[in-house]
Order: C-alpha cells, then structure tokens, then sequence
C-alpha cells in the first residue's frame, strides 16, 4: 500500500500541519530563511507527524495541541538529522545535498541548533508543558543511544540485548514520543498516554531491525551495501550471524570486520556470511514479533478509520522497500 493512500483520513490534517510547520521555521534573517526553506522542499514521507496524527484519533479528537506535538516532533528530529549529518560526514540526505553538504559544518550545526530552540519554544509559547517533556525524554534517550552505539562499536559488542538498548535509545524512543504526544494531545489519561509510547517503541524496534537488514539485502535503498560494517556497527543479523560460530571464528570474524571494514571484497564475504547463516531470517522473525506486540496493544481500542490508518502505517514501516 502507498503513504499517500493510508493519509487519507488526515490528508486534510496533515496539509494543515505543512502550514504550521513551515510557519514554526520563519526566520528575520535572510541565509536562515533560505536553509529552512531547502529543508522543507527536501524533507521526507511524514511518517512521524502521521504517528501523532493517527494516535491523537484512536484516543479521542484531533486538536490544537496534536498540531504543535506534531510540529515539535518534526523540529527535534529534523535538527536531529542535520547533526547526524555532520558527524557523519554525510554530503546526502534523501537524495538531496545535505545543509553541511551546501553550507558547511558551522552553519548546519547552528541550524540545528535554531530548529532545537524553535521546538522548545513552540511548545512554551503554546504551554504544552506535558508534550515537550514526552519529546525531551526522547532526545535525552536518542542522543545516549548514538554515544552507546560509538561506545559499543569500539568494543565490538555483539551481546543482543545491548543491540535492543542502542535501537530502543536511538530510534525507538521517538517513535514513540510520536505516539504518546497524539494520545496525550487527544486528552488521553496517564495509562493510555504510557501504552501508546509502549506501542510507539515496539514500532520503533521493527523499523530499526528492518533498517538494518537492508544492509544485507539485495535491493538499492539509498545507501551502499555493508555500509553498518563499513561503520562497524553491529546489527542483528550479523550479531546473531557471529554468535552461531565457535570462539576462535568469533575472535577471527570480529577481527576482521576491525581491521579490514573499508575492503569491498571482504564486506561482500560477509554480507554472504550472514545471509548463509540464518541470521537475516532471525532479525525478520523479531521484527515481525515486535510488530505483533504492538497490533495486540491496538486491539484495546476501538475501530475507527484512524485505528486503520495506524495499522497500515505500521505494516507499511515493515514492509517497505527503502
């Protein structure tokens, strides 16, 4: 199924949203203006604001305050990617040049740094108190998930229960800040707000997984096979992949993935090593176990056509080809 068929029942919601997002970004001064212009033209599906949209729906009404819990999620986690950018060294960004690509490191930090400040004070400016704490809780975990990560790919970590802690920190977390803004925003109770960021996580859980086995894969998706080993980032199916082999051929593997992670041919060798050894149909049998657990958290609600829509967009996070 395509995005813009399960947008339907807040396709005039999420226009809206376009409105106040671009609204949120207005600057005085002139090179400012012109970098958050490029950045709306260049931004992506909308996938978060429509996890605000759709759970402020199942909870209650779509209202004021689901458009600013959106409008700060999509802030954060555009500032989010701006700095990933420069940390990364990445000049690309959903085949567009990134900010740092165009306008060098020092701008595109101190973008980020407005895009940050501009959330911050749409939600005081609104007194969405609540709101920026469920999305502040999720900064705080993303930005410990990412040094985890560095931390862990340092020591060539390949316990599966850190894995979960890295994704769960770095990627989960705002996923389900997305979740529990929009149950929060609809009036929720304290109760369905916590069970909504619990659906979010486990939301976010498969996404990450199913991120991490198009490294493995045979499909283009935007980014270079191996790139996770290039990175020496350790991701399910090669954890799984390494913890089936005896102690020598870890220590070996480990080794080699260290010392040798910029040579094409050996990433290749293990790309096929990982696909040989079952550990790509493991990371898929725990994607579809996460996406399970959160469809029986939605079956505490009642249908409606926002509870639909919140089914497809997750089927579509697992499901989809980039």
């Amino acid at each position: 199924m395509r995005l813009k068929d399960i947008q339907k029942p807040i396709v005039k919601e999420l226009a809206q949203f376009e409105q106040h997002f671009k609204e949120s970004l207005r600057s005085s001064a002139p090179l400012l203006d012109k970098i958050t212009r490029y950045i709306v033209k260049t931004k992506g599906k909308q996938m978060r604001p429509m996890f605000v949209f759709f759970s402020a729906g199942v909870c209650g009404k779509i209202t004021e305050s689901t458009y600013t819990g959106a409008s700060l999620v999509e802030l954060l986690h555009t500032a989010t990617l701006i700095h990933d950018d420069v940390v990364d060294n990445a000049n690309e960004r959903r085949g567009f040049f990134s900010v740092n690509a165009l306008w060098k490191n020092k701008i595109a930090v101190l973008v980020g740094d407005y895009l940050l400040s501009k959330g911050l004070l749409l939600s005081v400016k609104n007194k969405e108190f609540t709101i920026l704490e469920i999305v502040s809780h999720a900064v705080e975990q993303m930005s410990e998930g990412e040094l985890l990560q560095i931390e862990k790919a340092r020591h060539m970590d390949i316990e599966e229960d850190i894995y979960y802690e890295v994704i769960r920190k770095k990627t989960a977390s705002l996923i389900a800040s997305c979740c529990a803004c929009g149950a929060s925003s609809a009036g929720a109770d304290k109760e369905t707000v916590e069970l909504f960021h619990n659906f979010g996580e486990k939301i976010g859980l498969a996404f990450q997984i199913k991120d991490d086995l198009f490294d493995f894969g045979v499909d283009d998706v935007g980014k270079p096979l191996g790139n996770d080993i290039k990175e020496k980032k350790l991701t399910l199916p090669l954890i799984y992949a390494i913890n089936q082999l005896s102690w020598y051929e870890k220590r070996k593997i480990l080794k080699t993935i260290k010392n040798h992670n910029d040579n094409t041919d050996t990433i290749l060798k293990i790309i096929e090593f990982v696909r040989n050894s079952g550990g790509m149909d493991y990371a898929q049998n725990k994607m579809e176990q996460f996406q399970s657990e959160a469809f029986d958290i939605l079956k505490k609600f009642p249908e409606s056509p926002y509870k639909t829509g919140l089914e497809q967009l997750v089927e579509f996070t697992t499901n989809r080809k980039k």
